[in-house]
């Protein structure tokens, strides 16, 4: 599997407003259309972020409920829910959606940080050992999310400790305000304090989307796109779907001898258990 690149689409995220982009999808619906399309087009995760009747940020878990029921009856994309849909949820709004619907992969944050100098994004010690054990119990993945470097100590606690299982996957955010920039040397440092056998990912925000990417399959790693993290294809130019992202990436891909991984074998390469 050497040559395959496992590509996940961040759709549509907690921040972006339709004031933004027109394009970014906010209801079931249209986040259920446009992850079908990257589908079509190479995506192999699909990480779901959800919004509220008045397009805000949530964890409502019945928008959940529709997300992963309109995706699960046309294509077999695995589902990565976030639990951190925004600031301010309970322990249990945000991990209802994963222990109920039973994806194959979650979000795990694995720290607090200042949220864009403006607010705090909280991940208590207490969430972590209570978050671990639950995904452990679901058969759900955790997909550990780096803003930066103590992070990664937190999740090798977590690891030592049993709360975290082994082999680790990782996903490496880069451009947050408030987390480490979007830097080739800060991705090249973050991709050494790892577990030699674990997986990761990155990603950039912004401006950083590109630079990231390529370092990325550079160094061996996989990739996330979407207008969670970037809703700009070009400087000034607004991606009109997230599929756009997805096919510029496929290109990318092969450019460098490699191909997208499709659904199964991003499975075997992570050790997912396939959802019913």
């Amino acid at each position: 599997m050497d040559d395959k690149v496992i590509l996940t689409v961040a759709t549509t995220g907690a921040w972006p407003s339709k004031e933004d982009t027109p394009y970014v999808p906010l209801q079931p619906e249209e986040i259920a259309e446009e992850i079908f399309a990257c589908y079509q087009a190479g995506a192999s995760v699909a990480h779901v972020h959800v919004r509220d009747d008045d397009n805000k940020a949530s964890m409502k878990y019945e928008k959940f409920e529709q997300v992963v029921k309109l995706v699960r009856d046309r294509c077999d994309i695995v589902l990565n829910l976030t639990t951190s849909g925004g600031l301010g949820f309970s322990d249990e709004e945000r991990m209802k959606p994963f222990i109920e619907l039973k994806p194959e992969m979650a979000s795990y944050d694995c720290g607090s940080m200042n949220w864009a100098h403006n607010s705090v994004f909280i991940n208590s010690p207490s969430f972590l050992e209570k978050l671990g054990p639950a995904m452990r119990e679901n058969g759900v993945k955790p997909e550990i999310e780096v803003f930066d470097a103590g992070m990664i100590y937190n999740a090798l606690y977590y690891l030592k400790k049993g709360i975290l299982d082994s082999p680790p996957h990782f996903q490496f955010v880069l451009g947050a305000p408030g987390g480490m920039a979007a830097t080739v040397e800060n991705l090249v440092f973050l991709k050494s304090l790892i577990p030699q056998e674990a997986t990761w990912s990155a990603l950039g925000i912004g401006r950083g989307h590109l630079p990231i990417l390529y370092t990325a399959l550079a160094l061996g790693g996989h990739i996330r796109v979407g207008m969670e993290d970037n809703i700009y294809y070009s400087k000034g130019v607004l991606a009109k779907s997230n599929v756009e992202f997805v096919e510029r990436s496929k290109r990318i891909v092969a450019e460098i001898g490699k191909k997208l991984a499709t659904p199964d074998e991003t499975r075997n390469i992570l050790g997912l258990r396939k959802s019913n």
